[in-house]
């Protein structure tokens, strides 16, 4: 199947005026079932209506079925925030794929040691593991074992390489790691309406902190990271993990009780935090993911509605099909998170 990239001519469609505002050519007969469109959206802190720009044609999005999407989105708004959630990976999602013209750095890939020998084990555990991680010919049970292997062995040369969480705090400082546009209007838009965020990663929690901490500096209350947490020393170093293995393969909310708020570490938090087994009532379900595996992260849940986002960052045209028939919509070319925004306020019944 071929893609053909709208332009932005005066024809607008009814069918979607109600998720967004469409411009096609005139000639609709060569419109394919979804639909695309080059839209990046903004918006202010202050609640005002959201606008459009259409001036970065690189930019674009894929919704393969718009009715089914727009009764997912009417049945979530209709329950309101306090039944949704959004469930959240890290790298390359959260995250921007290129920054100034080169690949942005994973959560896992910035750390440094700051011991080339261990720095170097791990790099080569890497290049063992990696590809066994996407060979279509291993089955996933033994794939499985294959990754407890890997995250194992590395964890293990962490604590064996004396890492200090000085060392985190270099690695972050020194990193080619960014978020994308939009991701903290949209953690403030869903922390004022007491929307819960589980960001899921087979990485590190306490580097995706220190991420935060520099990138963001502020912390969120209803924000929860879902990933394999340190335990350090009174000085600073490195002497084991806390709680189960989280790695690649098993990323969802069975492993919820993984779960850390970002203020236990980050500080500057008032009012409670919601506990999980509270999450786990929120049965209405935004996910965000750059992978087709990402879609399990929401495993665990028994949700009513879910709706998804799939960032499709390099290699549109050879995953583009996939991706289209695997997620609700498809944001493409390391888009922004305007979209996303957007979405969320339609969500929790916000006039745009």
């Amino acid at each position: 199947m071929s893609y053909r990239f709208l332009s932005s001519s005066s024809v607008i469609i009814t069918e979607c005026s109600a998720l967004f505002k469409l411009r096609i050519p005139p000639n609709s007969s060569q419109i394919p079932k979804f639909f695309l469109f080059n839209r990046v959206w903004c918006c202010s802190k202050s609640n005002k209506k959201l606008e459009m720009e259409d001036n970065d044609l690189s930019k674009f999005t894929v919704i393969n079925d718009p009715q089914s999407l727009h009764h997912k989105i009417s049945a979530i708004s209709i329950a309101g925030p306090s039944k949704l959630q959004v469930i959240a990976d890290f790298d390359a999602t959260l995250t921007r794929y290129w920054i100034n013209g080169h690949r942005g750095q994973s959560s896992h890939g910035l750390l440094k040691q700051g011991n080339t020998k261990y720095d170097a084990k791990r790099q080569a555990l890497f290049d063992y593991y990696h590809p066994l991680e996407f060979s279509p010919t291993i089955p996933l049970e033994e794939k499985t074992k294959l990754m407890e292997e890997w995250w194992g062995k590395t964890h293990g040369l962490l604590i064996e390489g004396g890492l200090t969480y000085d060392a985190i705090k270099n690695s972050v400082a020194n990193s080619n790691i960014a978020f994308r546009d939009g991701v903290v209007e949209l953690f403030e838009f869903l922390e004022e309406r007491d929307v819960s965020v589980l960001i899921f990663s087979a990485g590190l929690a306490d580097i995706i902190e220190e991420v935060l901490r520099q990138k963001v500096h502020r912390s969120f209350k209803n924000i929860k990271i879902v990933s394999n947490q340190m335990v350090f020393d009174d000085s600073g170093r490195l002497v084991s993990f806390k709680g189960k293995l989280i790695h690649s393969l098993n990323k969802n909310e069975h492993a919820l009780d993984m779960a850390a708020p970002l203020h236990d570490q980050m500080g500057g938090i008032d009012g409670p935090v919601e506990d999980n087994a509270s999450v786990k009532q929120r049965t209405n379900v935004l996910l965000l993911g750059d992978h087709v595996g990402d879609l399990g992260m929401s495993d665990g849940l028994n949700y009513e509605n879910r709706i998804s986002v799939g960032f499709l960052n390099d290699n549109i045209e050879k995953n583009l099909e996939s991706y289209r028939n695997a997620f609700d919509i498809v944001y493409m070319n390391d888009t922004p998170m305007w979209g996303v925004v957007k979405l969320a306020a339609q969500l929790c019944s916000i006039e745009v």
